[in-house]
């Protein structure tokens, strides 16, 4: 069967391998069927995720079809439409005893430690196997993992009714942040550098964008919120810039969520965190958020399809890296399919 490879930083081919089969009575056989790339895919391929080893079959975000089961499966169907959790986890460190196995000492995701969905077929464990309703396309289904992480992320900044939610960044993650905080019934803000983004951001329910190209955060938020300042700021932009412009534009009393894994250092007074009580924190991956985001999938409530821009067939992968790095083809989500 053919696969997507990241041999080396910025080597990328389709190989064959072997069919993969079921060796354990709990595993699933899922025929791959879309696969969105993320933003740690690029940076696995240009050599600037460092959790990634090479070489890898990269891919997180996938939907696929149940093709096969072993024994001790019985709440599956052969032909099941899936989407798959692809963390693994102990189950015994402190992280996981304390209900956070996101961040598990030996955490293992597929597509960055372990090779991931972008192959024809793959053997999960069953527990990591999620149905979704047939009527949910497969490129569709194949965001739901990319919409549990906004589900992560406004949970870990608790967001409720009626908060002011800065959200910094509109690509994917952080207009599934925009959608998932609107559910909850926050007020949004949202900033970007791309009048199109921010225009897409709108159309799915933002209350103010801002183009920081011309306007400063800051003093925006503090314009919209009556000096005030955001109950709220996720950062998806994860520039050392955006964390202090985070830490400075949220209200006393206010959360701040931080997205990225730059190991830039950013300049942050205390005085601001002490004065104002902050809480921050990081927010990394999903704790079993899958049957959640499903089930608003399955009504309607979220609505991945304004995020997907682009598909490419597995054997354009090529031409699919080139649209994403090319800013005039103007990508959000882009999905191959196989």
């Amino acid at each position: 069967m053919k696969a997507i490879q990241v041999s080396e930083p910025g080597k990328i081919d389709i190989i064959e391998k072997d069919m993969p089969e079921i060796k354990e009575n709990h595993q699933v056989l899922i025929k791959v069927k879309a696969v969105g790339i993320c933003g740690s895919d690029m940076h696995i391929y240009h050599g600037t995720n460092p959790m990634a080893t090479y070489p890898r079959i990269i891919g997180h975000e996938f939907s696929g079809e149940v093709k096969e089961m072993g024994s001790k499966v019985s709440d599956l169907n052969i032909g099941d439409k899936v989407v798959i959790e692809p963390i693994q986890f102990c189950g015994k460190c402190y992280a996981c005893k304390s209900g956070r196995s996101n961040v598990c000492e030996s955490l293992k995701v597929l597509g960055v430690h372990k090779d991931g969905g972008m192959q024809e077929y793959i053997v999960v464990p069953r527990k990591k196997v999620h149905k979704i309703d047939n009527s949910i396309e497969w490129e569709k289904a194949s965001m739901v993992e990319p919409f549990t992480i906004a589900a992560q992320s406004t949970w870990r900044g608790n967001v409720k009714k009626g908060d002011y939610v800065l959200i910094m960044g509109a690509g994917p993650i952080g207009l599934g942040i925009l959608q998932y905080s609107k559910y909850k019934g926050a007020i949004c803000i949202v900033s970007d550098i791309n009048d199109e983004k921010l225009g897409l951001a709108k159309e799915l329910g933002a209350d103010y964008i801002v183009n920081v190209t011309y306007k400063d955060i800051v003093k925006e938020t503090l314009k919209i919120t009556n000096n005030m300042g955001a109950n709220v700021t996720i950062d998806t932009a994860c520039l050392p810039r955006t964390f202090e412009q985070c830490v400075e534009v949220t209200s006393p009393a206010g959360r701040v969520v931080v997205l990225g894994f730059s190991e830039e250092t950013s300049n942050i007074p205390q005085v601001l965190i002490t004065k104002k009580e902050l809480t921050i924190v990081g927010s990394r991956l999903e704790t079993d958020k899958f049957p959640e985001v499903i089930d608003l999938f399955n009504k309607g409530i979220l609505n991945p399809e304004y995020l997907l821009t682009h598909k490419f067939d597995f054997k354009d992968i090529k031409e699919a890296i080139k649209a994403i790095e090319d800013p005039n083809t103007k990508t959000n989500k882009v999905v191959v399919t196989f």
